[in-house]
């Protein structure tokens, strides 16, 4: 009875798709059926057609639009080879140097007013407080170097100092926003384009071209200096700025030399100007870098830790001072003010001192800053002893931080036992404070 049942339930099973199978055989072949599969022939290869043509049509102008480009880059570039050159903006600084008028500066003024004249205009024409004592080191600084690097903490107005120091002269100071990938030369000047047969040129360049045509002083203010490596992107011109002649003092843009180069540009190189002076800000934060001997030593250095509180200064106009009055008056006050023996003396003293236990040197560049230093602060209206005291601090004993005197600490009090023997006690503050905090860092 059951088989019975099976073979009837497979029967049917069987019996159910053979017509399901000739039912879709049946509508295959039905004209409905081939009507609507020749339909959808029809508009998938009209769909073909139409995208091709779109695209075609869409290829043809692209192929358009780059011939076009194509001839008006060529244009161009046929137009540059006979009127410009590939140093666009250097170019048009000789071209404003045909009409250039240049400006009556101030020549009878001494570095005291100078100084006095700077704080006043800073507070009551800019609103920025300074010392006279942080104003005379900053002037007495520039005498000494085209290098000057003002550090201490954020917000106490270094970059407003050299900022206020270019409004001042009725030159604005230009800014260069020192960038933490920077490690070459290019950096700063710029670099060749192979692509547009251009030279890239940077503002610092422009400012080098147009000083060398200018008597003003210029300031170029290096922000936030030690994000990157000082002695990397700036080593061109620390070499240069120890040439003793000015004239010698040139740097390489491009290896080769253009017929129509800028008038300036000689064989490639363009000469460093006297009368730029490069201001460095600097912090000193886990996010920079450490300043080395080598840029700390052919610097000045002036440090900015505090706020000055503010004062009453009437608002006063730009005092323009071309660069060779400026450097006149520096050579005029080191003639005129000799430092004395006695003070020779000392330094000879401490120079042997730390000679001998710390292996410490003044060396002849030190002096010779020293020499400079210390009759322009005395003629920027301060005291030979506090600019003794000021150069020792930053450019001397600085040094002791770069050894390892970890058990050395009463050395360290000896040696401030020698400087108040030498000068009197406690008058040597900066140099005191500067050795206390050493050695408590120790």
């Amino acid at each position: 009875m059951i088989e019975l049942l099976e073979e009837e339930t497979t029967q049917a099973a069987a019996d159910a798709a053979a017509e399901g199978a000739q039912g879709v055989l049946g509508f295959l072949t039905s004209p409905l059926f081939i009507v609507i599969y020749i339909a959808a022939i029809v508009l998938l290869m009209l769909i073909i057609v139409i995208s091709v043509m779109v695209n075609e049509h869409r290829f043809s102008s692209l192929s358009r639009r780059v011939e076009k480009t194509v001839e008006k880059t060529e244009e161009a570039a046929d137009k540059g080879e006979k009127q410009t050159s590939r140093f666009d903006m250097l170019k048009r600084i000789d071209a404003e140097r045909k009409t250039y008028q240049p400006k009556p500066f101030v020549e009878n003024i001494s570095l005291k007013v100078f100084c006095d004249a700077f704080r006043n205009f800073a507070a009551g024409t800019l609103r920025l407080y300074y010392d006279i004592d942080t104003i005379r080191e900053f002037i007495a600084g520039l005498a000494v170097s085209h290098i000057v690097i003002l550090q201490g903490m954020s917000g106490t107005g270094k970059t407003s100092l050299a900022y206020a120091f270019g409004e001042f002269l009725g030159n604005p100071s230009t800014v260069i926003p020192v960038q933490p990938m920077w490690k070459e030369r290019s950096d700063l000047l710029g670099y060749y384009n192979e692509f547009t047969k251009r030279f890239n040129e940077t503002l610092l360049l422009q400012k080098i071209y147009e000083a060398n045509g200018r008597k003003d002083i210029y300031v170029t203010i290096l922000d936030e200096m030690n994000i990157a490596r000082v002695e990397y992107y700036f080593a061109e011109f620390l070499s240069l700025l120890e040439l003793p002649k000015a004239e010698s003092r040139k740097l390489e843009v491009v290896s080769d030399r253009w017929p129509d180069d800028p008038v300036e540009l000689e064989n490639g190189r363009v000469r460093l100007p006297q009368n730029m002076w490069f201001i460095g800000t600097a912090n000193n934060d886990d996010s920079t870098f450490a300043i080395s001997d080598k840029v700390y030593d052919r610097a000045m250095i002036l440090n900015i830790d505090t706020k000055s509180e503010p004062f009453t200064a009437p608002v006063r106009k730009p005092l323009p001072v071309s660069a060779r009055t400026f450097m006149r008056l520096a050579q005029r006050a080191v003639r005129g003010y000799k430092i004395s023996p006695e003070t020779f003396d000392k330094l000879r003293k401490i120079d042997a001192y730390l000679a001998e236990n710390y292996r410490i040197a003044f060396g002849n560049r030190i002096m010779r800053q020293i020499t400079i230093y210390l009759p322009v602060y005395v003629a920027c209206g301060g005291e030979e002893l506090d600019a003794l005291d000021d150069i020792l601090a930053k450019k001397v004993l600085r040094k002791l931080e770069t050894q390892n005197l970890t058990y050395r600490a009463a050395e360290l009090e000896a040696l401030c036992a020698m400087f108040n023997e030498l000068f009197g006690p406690e008058r040597m503050k900066r140099c005191l404070r500067t050795v206390r905090r050493i050695a408590r860092n120790t």
